[in-house]
């Protein structure tokens, strides 16, 4: 798909939105793997001043209802195999519309074919809809609209995006992102990535769009830079990842050490050419060391080990890509991005450089509160400054070490 069909296809699902009535502050859940309906949905969304709410696929009824009903969502867009699920909830939440894409609708022509002769029912992806009151397919949604929405005017600190997290406490709640923030952090990997030229990268996308970290370093840098995006619905299929890179030569692969490790063990790893990936950040867990080297040896690319939360949209930190790479450690802040550590007992007082503490961020990536949650927001939100939950520590350098949650210190003591 390229990006003057992704823009006519996003403005006219954003006018189908506008035609079912979704107005500036409403809710849209986004319930789909990674996949063209995903994006087209997200950022049509935001194009009518929508707030878009990611959902994870794989969530049982229980997890989804919670997530719907807490952000007022009154709209999905889900998958056909995932429609049993909201057809399951629907009575009891808020949802007036649903949206039902399939998998297949961007597959080439042969292979949509294939797919419907040979595995559309045997694999779920068959459903038969027409008796469900204010249920339409995607497509039809497509079909049905005009091809302009009407322009909704939108201001920095609107609300874009609900991303639930557990944030410090464990409590599902959702992380206001604004335009701001969504923007700001896009700007930020960009600006980590010197050799990053316009229109000419390929960003590997196996990293889930609907978590705020495939959200950012993958669809919404890709979108800023007009990089390609190669979408793999599910990353458990480490095939699928090992040809998509022979096949279309990915230089950027944001990922989890997880993935690292996967590809490191694979028993026919050469079998694959991995030469085209040039630089990877690794966020969400530690990178151990081994799997560092080892990932850099097989693809003579850079990877190196970041840091972020949902709350911060997500990304604050990270080891330079063109710089000192300093093992262990989660690099140094974002531009515009300030970190200290402070106080485990009263995040009140700044701690030198060696001594652990929590480590607390500010910038323009850093969330506005949680959805309808003033208490929630006031513990983690104080003086301008996001309160992380993890204990840290800095070097005289400015290089910072996560070394525990505080949560989990705090029960052990």
């Amino acid at each position: 798909i390229d990006y003057r069909t992704l823009l006519d296809l996003t403005y006219r699902f954003a006018a189908g939105l506008q035609k079912m009535g979704v107005e500036r502050g409403d809710r849209v859940a986004i319930h789909l793997p990674n996949c063209p309906q995903f994006v087209i949905a997200y950022y049509a969304t935001l194009m009518v001043g929508g707030i878009a709410v990611p959902c994870n696929p794989q969530y049982v009824a229980r997890e989804l209802a919670h997530q719907i009903n807490d952000s007022g969502a009154r709209v999905i867009v889900t998958l056909s195999l995932t429609y049993p699920v909201v057809r399951q909830i629907r009575a009891d939440t808020p949802l007036k519309q649903v949206i039902v894409a399939n998998i297949k609708e961007y597959f080439p022509g042969l292979l949509r074919t294939l797919f419907t002769l040979a595995m559309e029912k045997k694999a779920g992806h068959y459903q038969d809809i027409s008796g469900d009151a204010d249920t339409i397919w995607f497509q039809d949604v497509l079909a049905q609209a005009p091809a302009r929405p009407t322009p909704v005017p939108l201001h920095t600190e609107d609300t874009a995006v609900l991303m639930y997290t557990g944030g410090t406490t464990g409590i599902s709640k959702g992380a206001q992102l604004t335009h701001r923030n969504i923007l700001a952090n896009a700007l930020q990997v960009r600006a980590w990535l010197p050799r990053l030229q316009k229109g000419q990268e390929i960003i590997l996308t196996s990293l889930p769009l609907f978590h705020s970290y495939g959200m950012t370093t993958c669809m919404n840098l890709a979108i800023l830079t007009t990089s390609a995006m190669i979408l793999i619905p599910n990353p458990r299929v480490l095939i699928h990842i090992l040809k998509s890179i022979s096949k279309h030569r990915p230089s950027l692969y944001p990922g989890v050490p997880a993935l690292y490790v996967s590809i490191n063990n694979y028993p026919e790893i050469h079998r694959f050419d991995l030469s085209s990936i040039d630089a990877c950040i690794s966020g969400a867990a530690p990178l151990p060391v081994e799997v560092q080297r080892r990932f850099q040896e097989l693809t003579h690319g850079t990877l190196v080990e970041g840091y972020g939360l949902s709350e911060a949209t997500p990304v604050t930190h990270a080891n330079p890509i063109r710089g000192e790479n300093r093992l262990g450690t989660i690099g140094l802040p974002f531009p515009s991005t300030d970190a200290k550590v402070v106080d485990a007992e009263t995040g009140a007082r700044g701690l030198s450089p060696g001594e652990v503490g929590e480590l607390v961020v500010r910038g323009p990536q850093v969330m506005k509160g949680y959805w309808e949650m003033p208490t929630e927001t006031a513990n983690v939100l104080r003086d301008g400054w996001l309160y992380t939950g993890d204990l840290a520590r800095m070097d005289s350098d400015g290089y910072f070490q996560i070394v525990d949650r505080k949560k989990d210190m705090i029960l052990g003591a």
